[in-house]
């Protein structure tokens, strides 16, 4: 008998992770302070992911953008997120997303302070390590009470090291310049 496990959708793994690791974020405030516990989840949380995407490459047998957009099913398993597509291609993929159901489950374990910190910053560093050509840059979040989270992925040639001039690594995410003013 060889038996797969069976596989628990992603939504509901974040919701497992989120019942888990909210206790111990606040014990660990009252121990070493907000900022440092809170640096040190985004660290944590970043590093696993890049771990992910990397196995997720590894699964897909192959990297680069169009790749990385056959994954997002995981992402959407069960309408956990529902996405309004503007481009898809080699170098650019380009939705928003109009629904999160993520951000409503944070929000109704009463945990919506720290679903930004449990699941959004996990998505450059998914990115990044599925391939480490792909960037992210979105200016907003839903989970931050924006009416959509804008995902603009990039897929960079391997042949320009230095990135984009505000990435400071590949898979990071690029905050927007404050100086570019309001997106339309």
């Amino acid at each position: 008998m060889d038996e797969q496990p069976r596989r628990i959708p992603l939504l509901q793994r974040r919701e497992i992770e989120a019942r888990i690791v909210a206790p111990l974020v606040s014990a660990v405030i009252e121990e070493l302070g907000e900022e440092r516990t809170l640096a040190l989840l985004r660290r944590v949380v970043e590093q696993l992911a890049r771990e992910s995407g990397a196995e997720l490459a590894k699964s897909v047998g192959e990297a680069g953008l169009a790749a990385f957009s056959k994954t997002l099913d995981l992402w959407t398993e069960g309408g956990a997120l529902e996405i309004e597509w503007l481009e898809r291609s080699d170098d650019r993929l380009d939705f928003n997303v109009t629904r999160c159901r993520y951000a409503e489950m944070y929000r109704q374990l009463g945990l919506g302070d720290l679903g930004s910190r449990l699941s959004c910053c996990r998505d450059a560093a998914l990115a990044g390590g599925f391939d480490p050509n792909i960037t992210l840059s979105r200016t907003q979040t839903i989970m931050e009470g924006a009416p959509f989270c804008d995902f603009r992925f990039r897929h960079l040639p391997a042949d320009r090291p230095d990135g984009p001039p505000n990435v400071p690594e590949p898979g990071r995410l690029i905050e927007p310049d404050p100086r570019a003013g309001p997106k339309v």
